[in-house]
């Protein structure tokens, strides 16, 4: 028996759609693997920033050292400028900014072990130096706290409606600012608030 061959033309689909699927997943490929390198940009630049937060911490750090134990040891000291320590005892131009020069004047540079360079400066905020009840300045200030151990009465005082009450000495508000110019370009500039009885 002879077989006999018919020769006909195909007509099957399946070549062109497996060339769609391979160019849809050629393409999906190449976004996967920039959404892939876009994220771990993104994680070494929040890594590098904390980083960077944590050194400038040691600025906030030895500025808060010097105020307290200047502030125990003789709290008259703080009326005045100290260069040597960046401690400013005004800040006139209250629209000042970090980012602005002159804030910086009378700020003091230290290195960290890992060869950072931190600025820092701290301001007391008065509009001029000297005592802070001096009729010619104004600073700011905040009541003292009262409540101690969640009372209501500070401790020793007296809960009678006719005990004398006497206002307690105001705290005096400065502001520790440090700084960190980063290698790549980057910086950081952390405040901190401190409040310290007058």
């Amino acid at each position: 028996m002879k077989s006999r061959f018919i020769l006909r033309r195909q007509q099957g689909v399946a070549l062109p759609v497996m060339l769609i699927m391979m160019l849809v997943m050629l393409v999906t490929s190449v976004y996967l693997l920039r959404s892939s390198n876009s994220t771990t940009l993104a994680a070494s630049n929040l890594a590098y920033d904390a980083t960077l937060s944590r050194a400038v911490d040691l600025g906030l750090h030895t500025g808060f050292q010097w105020l307290r134990e200047t502030a125990i040891a003789n709290r008259s000291d703080l009326d005045t400028d100290h260069a040597d320590n960046g401690y400013v005892a005004s800040l006139e131009d209250v629209a000042l900014s970090p980012r602005d020069s002159a804030f910086w004047a009378g700020s003091v540079e230290l290195e960290d072990a890992d060869g950072n360079k931190i600025k820092y400066v701290i301001h007391r905020l008065c509009q001029t130096s000297g005592a802070f009840n001096d009729s010619e300045n104004a600073c700011v200030q905040t009541a003292a706290n009262t409540v101690k151990l969640g009372t209501t009465v500070a401790i020793g005082e007296s809960l009678a409606s006719d005990a004398p009450a006497y206002a307690s000495s105001p705290q005096l508000h400065y502001v520790i600012t440090a700084r960190l110019d980063g290698a790549r370009g980057g910086n950081v500039i952390n405040q901190m608030v401190v409040l310290i009885g007058a």
